[in-house]
């Protein structure tokens, strides 16, 4: 049996509809039973009979959460280092891809390579000379610490990402703009930086994101409490072998907001940048 143009294309549509549906609760699963087991009370948890949803509703694991552990604590410096680390790795790697797309000066090319390089090395290899650098200068135990340890990889990758779409600015924009009068930080500024907007969404979006949920530097790199970040902190929500599960889950859906919450504000910008990102590359 042969089918039709149209056959063809409403089956292709309907395949990729039930796949898209598949993925969509997959993704979404795990939200949902955070949720649900966040406003479980102890019994309904540790009942051997589960259940999808809330019997009886209740916020004591919020009060728990808020009023009992230091998640206020993990939960602004998490903030601060992912905003901090951020802004830096904006404006680092717009001057490093600006440098290394329009000055000619020798090791360009090589710096450029090295970029790659320095982004594909796992960080499970680095953590112990970073801890040992990061001794050594008095940061260890510090955001500060945690900061300059999260640009090493972040700074990297947004670099050579914003190369790519500053190479594809016409550079007849800047010669006339200098012309002018336009010293390079004013072109970079003026007129590089505003046509690369969703580039600079993309790459904010991925230095927040990764910052934010980072846990092996983390872990590392920092031991007091009054330092810790939520991935490091939530694990002492576990006492020996007991497992704090409703709070675990509120503070675990609380502490995924924040991305969502950056990738709705910029949503327009990170799409148009991730598809100019697929054509330019």
């Amino acid at each position: 049996m042969t089918l039709t143009q149209n056959q063809s294309k409403t089956l292709v549509r309907g395949v990729g509809g039930v796949i898209l549906f598949v993925l969509i609760v997959w993704t979404l699963a795990p939200l949902y039973w955070m949720l649900v087991t966040s406003l479980k009370n102890n019994t309904e948890i540790y009942s051997p009979d589960s259940n999808f949803w809330p019997i009886n509703p209740t916020l004591d694991n919020y009060r728990t959460l808020f009023n009992e552990t230091n998640f206020l604590i993990y939960f602004r410096n998490s903030l601060i280092v992912a905003a901090v680390t951020t802004l830096l790795s904006l404006i680092l790697s717009a001057l490093g891809a600006y440098a290394l797309t329009r000055l000619r000066f020798p090791g360009r090319k090589f710096f450029a390579r090295a970029l790659v390089y320095t982004y594909l090395m796992p960080s499970s290899l680095l953590f112990i000379p970073l801890l040992i650098i990061i001794r050594s200068v008095g940061l260890q135990n510090s955001l500060e610490g945690l900061v300059f340890a999260y640009l090493g990889f972040t700074v990297p990758f947004c670099t050579w990402l914003l190369m790519g779409y500053f190479m594809s600015i016409p550079i007849e924009l800047e010669e006339s703009a200098m012309i002018d009068g336009c010293s390079r930080l004013g072109v970079l500024f003026r007129i590089v930086l505003p046509l690369t907007v969703p580039a600079l969404a993309v790459v904010a979006f991925f230095s927040f994101t990764l910052s934010w949920n980072e846990f092996i530097y983390a872990s590392v790199l920092v031991a007091d409490t009054d330092v810790r970040t939520i991935p490091t902190g939530i694990p002492n929500f576990i006492v020996e072998d007991v497992f704090f599960w409703g709070p675990m889950m509120a503070s675990t859906l609380i502490s995924s907001l924040p991305p969502l919450i950056v990738y709705f504000l910029f949503q327009r910008f990170l799409i148009t940048g991730l598809t100019l990102g697929a054509v330019k590359g």
